[in-house]
């Protein structure tokens, strides 16, 4: 049975009740020591900045630890560094990690399908040249950010190729590294061939980054042959709105939008037409979908309140966008409003209405 083909009243508890499941297995001492463990040993702070589109899981499909990465999501990928919220973010988790003496990675990255161009990056209108070049636009905006020598932060452009779940490492002249093109025999080599393909990388950042591509080499080998029909097209029924969605590592079932976008409203609204285009072709029932606003808080006491004062405007801001530009689609819309201890990553429900 899949959960996206249930009732939406089904679906939303099954989504909750994933929530729950989550936050306990972070929790338990096995995942903290895992995590202790595993930053010991890589301790490159990881940035990713990515789509919205459920199919890109990179925690899933590099086998990496959850908890280690620092996923920043928008429509297509699409970024400016200078926008306000996005810049003190970035930095500040820049800056954590400088301070700890550690560098940071910051994947930037694009995505695309090679069997159905129509499967690719809505945001850029399936076209995979614009993606990559806007890709490279970040890059260079974040050496202007970070310095160009990539001492301290290393922005590397990477693809993403939804049919095998590949990643594609763009090299400094132009040359690229498709995991997708090598075999698992080739895991060892893999070290001499990013060094050779980006030779200014840190000795530390290249040895941080090899568990991502020795993960992906293992999860491409692991899933070719296998039907996945449905894992390539679109079949999300929630969009989720904020930040402390490490949950949702399931593929293909929200639409996660980061608030870094001044103009909100253009994520919101693109996210919302995929939901009906979804309806539409079939791919999920028609009886409704889920809007989930949430907002991480580290303290109790100002920060939680800060918190709370921050997903009821975002839930508020996302239900005027959609019922302006969908109004049919409002009509079906389960709204949660919820905010996420990151400590523990527990998700409390404040407000719910449908």
């Amino acid at each position: 049975m899949q959960i996206h083909t249930r009732p939406i009243n089904e679906r939303v508890n099954w989504l909750m009740e994933l929530s729950r499941a989550y936050s306990e297995g972070f929790c338990s001492p096995s995942a903290w020591l895992a995590r202790e463990r595993y930053l010991a040993v890589h301790p490159t702070r990881i940035i990713v900045l990515k789509c919205m589109d459920g199919r890109i899981q990179i925690p899933h499909t590099t086998r990496t630890p959850l908890g280690i990465i620092y996923p920043f999501r928008n429509l297509g990928g699409i970024f400016d560094l200078g926008w306000p919220y996005l810049g003190e973010i970035l930095t500040g988790t820049v800056h954590e990690a400088t301070r700890a003496g550690h560098p940071a990675l910051m994947l930037i990255t694009y995505h695309f399908s090679r069997g159905d161009p129509s499967r690719g990056c809505a945001g850029f209108d399936c076209d995979t040249e614009a993606a990559v070049d806007h890709a490279y636009q970040i890059r260079t905006q974040a050496e202007a950010l970070f310095g160009d020598d990539h001492a301290h932060v290393y922005p590397l452009v990477c693809g993403f190729e939804t049919d095998s779940d590949a990643l594609i490492i763009h090299g400094n002249d132009g040359a690229t590294l498709d995991v997708s093109a090598l075999d698992v025999d080739d895991a060892p080599s893999l070290e001499q061939r990013v060094m050779a393909l980006c030779p200014d990388m840190p000795a530390p950042v290249c040895r941080d980054l090899l568990p991502f591509l020795e993960g992906n080499l293992a999860h491409v080998h692991s899933i070719r042959g296998v039907a996945r029909e449905l894992d390539i097209e679109h079949r999300e029924w929630a969009i989720c709105l904020g930040g402390g969605f490490d949950f949702l590592h399931v593929p293909n079932m929200a639409l996660i939008i980061g608030p870094y976008n001044p103009n909100l409203s253009e994520p919101i609204g693109t996210a919302a037409g995929i939901i009906v285009d979804n309806m539409a072709a079939g791919r999920i029932p028609d009886d409704g979908f889920l809007l989930l606003a949430s907002t991480p808080y580290q303290e109790f006491g100002v920060d939680r309140a800060r918190a709370e004062l921050k997903s009821r405007f975002l839930a508020h801001f996302a239900a005027e966008v959609i019922r302006r530009d969908h109004p049919e689609l409002a009509k079906r819309m389960t709204a949660y409003t919820a905010v996420v201890n990151w400590p523990t990553r527990r998700l409390d429900i404040l407000e719910m209405t449908s």
